[in-house]
């Protein structure tokens, strides 16, 4: 016997319930006992039939004197029973459940659970749980009664006979891995008593205390999984030692025209570390949109060609790639260091540079990759898995693997980046470059919509702004659902008139990429007054004259895109402004807009975000690889926090943790 066994093995579960099981993840035994009730019954509250009152949640206990079906004149069925204990009788009834005849045998003794109503005048419990009341222990009545998420074929009731058999018949297979010590440390029972626990408390206490305890092996697990990647990345491979000192450091200062700030500062200090290690660094540096995480990468970069070493830098679009050129042009200019460009339209001698910028393109075409000691790859969530390592694969050389530094203006919270990055380092640019202004957010009603065109109209004549408008779509959906979405290109052709005295462009990822080329700098050149776009905008195109956004059907998007959105306005010397405009303003869009209005920190949003919407939604949990939790919770940080801690103390102490590592090096863990 083994908590692996199939759910097969515990009787009365068949081909058929394996089916159902199986529906929703459930398979082995270990599965079945980590199924967690989403909420409890509290049944606890016994008493005698003359002592249940009106609208109390009350179990009583009584002798069944009869039971019996009433068919109605639909054709509909209503089960009639008369309970009686030793202070007096009460009626039950249920509907349509005709099987309860069979089930419940007359002059036999119950427990029966739930509200007491008034029916027909009369005290009566509806629908209740029951149970035979010489039922060992009981478990449908009487106590705190666990509620799963059911499926057809499968109710609460069904789980709670199945969960209680496993754990009858499995009890001495549920090992504990941890020493006592560990455990009073952390303040946690034993596995076995963390299940009974969770699955059948005596209080709300040990019900919480349970649903830690399993979630805390939830975290554990990926923390364990996340640190053997890096344990085995820092073993198994070998890089370049990047030397830089002070003088390195300085002179990169010295070719800047603005100061660094603290985080900036800090994140180079790691990053310059990581590379002076003959094992790749492997690092996440995330930020805000104009943080400044180009110049973090630039200066990695510049250590690299200090050291005769060459660097490749991958962006998601030709936009971002070719800004990313011109900074690295602009920065290094007096320094004799080649920038390259490799995209999907042209190639600016990629051949014999010293930093080589591209698209996608970089992976694909010929471009010569000697020499590369680092890799960064610019908006990493924007590339799948294989892309980063094929770059990766085709930069390494022999035995020798580049230092990575992945980048991103997505807001992480920290309790994802803990377990789903935990395999990387992580450097935060917490805050914005100086003189940088937080954009002004308004949430603009239906109503005040032709107010806002005028006040745009206004802003364009006096005091000649320009005026980013975002549509999530390209065009019009069929879908039904999807109706009341502003589209891109309808939308373009409504503010032609709207806007008839000024010049409004159309901007999306399906012009080529001369298209795109012309209208970008048609509006950096102010010859577009207002450019509409979808999200393409989110990265890579930096229009210091643009202090205005208007994003249409803002609940479409999450906190995060609104965010990056919101930083491609306010970054020249004229205040930001965002108008949010919701075609649905209910109170929960409207929470999640306020949010966005009230907070200019991209961290602190991404944790409201993760609550309010859950991390299914904000980060496509299935998409980017992550687990499904059954315990656990993404907002649980100090579970994680402690998860992460014992993960590190685990690789630190095998001795401590003999069966652990046994696992882990078995590959169970």
């Amino acid at each position: 016997m083994d908590l692996e066994d199939s759910v097969t093995k515990l009787p009365s579960i068949g081909y058929h319930y394996a089916l159902l099981l199986e529906k929703i993840g459930i398979k082995t035994i270990s599965d079945l006992l980590s199924y967690i009730p989403y909420r409890y019954l509290d049944f606890t509250k016994q008493v005698e039939i003359a002592k249940a009152n009106v609208d109390e949640i009350v179990t009583i206990s009584g002798k069944v004197l009869e039971i019996k079906n009433i068919y109605t004149r639909r054709g509909l069925t209503m089960q009639n029973a008369l309970i009686e204990d030793n202070t007096g009788r009460i009626n039950i009834v249920w509907f349509n459940q005709p099987f309860l005849i069979q089930n419940i045998k007359k002059n036999q003794k119950y427990s029966f659970a739930g509200k007491v109503s008034l029916f027909r005048g009369k005290k009566t419990l509806i629908s209740p749980e029951y149970e035979r009341s010489q039922t060992k222990g009981k478990i449908h009545t009487g106590r705190l009664v666990p509620l799963y998420s059911s499926t057809k074929g499968l109710s609460s009731k069904w789980f709670r006979s199945k969960i209680k058999l496993a754990l009858e018949i499995y009890q001495d297979q549920i090992e504990e891995k941890f020493p006592s010590s560990t455990l009073k440390k952390l303040g946690y029972p034993k596995i076995g008593k963390a299940y009974h626990f969770v699955h059948f408390p005596k209080n709300e206490e040990e019900a919480k205390l349970g649903r830690e305890r399993l979630a805390f092996e939830e975290f554990l697990r990926l923390q364990i999984t996340s640190l053997a990647k890096k344990i085995n990345w820092q073993k198994n491979n070998l890089s370049y030692p990047l030397k830089s000192d002070g003088q390195t450091y300085n002179l990169f200062k010295s070719l800047l025209t603005f100061n660094l700030t603290p985080s900036q500062e800090r994140s180079i200090k790691e990053i310059a570390s990581d590379l002076k290690r003959n094992y790749p660094m492997n690092r996440l540096l995330e930020g805000d949109v104009g943080s400044g995480k180009t110049v973090v990468a630039a200066f990695a970069s510049f250590v690299a060609f200090k050291n005769q070493k060459k660097a490749v830098l991958m962006t998601p679009t030709e936009i971002l790639a070719k800004q990313h050129y011109k900074t690295f042009k602009e920065i290094f200019e007096k320094t004799g260091m080649k920038i390259g460009l490799a995209t999907a339209s042209e190639k600016i001698d990629p051949e014999n540079a010293d930093v080589i910028v591209g698209t996608h393109s970089l992976i694909h075409k010929s471009v010569d990759f000697e020499n590369v000691a680092l890799v960064v790859i610019d908006e990493q969530h924007k590339f799948g898995v294989k892309q980063r390592a094929k770059l990766v694969e085709k930069t390494k050389k022999e035995k020798y693997q580049p230092h990575i530094l992945t980048m991103t203006a997505t807001p992480i919270p920290r309790t994802i980046a803990l377990t789903a990055y935990g395999n990387l380092d992580l450097s935060l640019l917490e805050e914005m470059p100086k003189g940088k202004r937080d954009v002004v957010t308004w949430i603009v009603p239906e109503e005040k919509r032709a107010g806002a065109y005028n006040w745009i109209k206004e802003k364009i004549e006096k005091d000649k702004d320009q005026i980013f408008i975002i549509c999530p779509l390209i065009e019009e959906s069929e879908k039904e659902s999807m109706q009341q979405i502003k589209a891109a290109e309808s939308e373009f052709l409504k503010l032609k008139k709207i806007f008839k005295d000024f010049k409004v462009g159309l901007l999306h990822g399906r012009l080529k990429n001369k298209e795109k080329d012309e209208i970008i700098k048609s509006y950096k050149e102010g010859k577009i007054n207002i450019l509409v776009s979808t999200p393409v905008v989110e990265v890579g195109i930096d229009i210091p004259s643009a202090n205005i956004m208007i994003i249409e059907a803002a609940e479409r998007f999450g906190l995060a895109q609104l965010h990056q959105l919101r930083g491609r306005v306010g970054r020249g010397e004229k205040k930001g402004y965002c108008l949010l405009f919701s075609e649905n303003p209910s109170q929960r869009v409207y929470r999640r807009l306020e949010a966005l209005r009230k907070e200019s920190s991209g961290f602190k949003l991404a944790e409201i975000d993760l609550k309010l919407r859950g991390p299914g939604e904000v980060w496509g949990i299935r998409q980017h690889g992550f687990p499904e939790l059954r315990a656990g919770s993404w907002s649980d940080f100090e579970i994680i926090k402690k998860a992460r801690e014992v993960a590190e103390d685990i690789f630190k102490n095998r001795k401590k943790y003999k069966k652990i590592i046994e696992e882990i090096e078995e590959g169970i863990v």
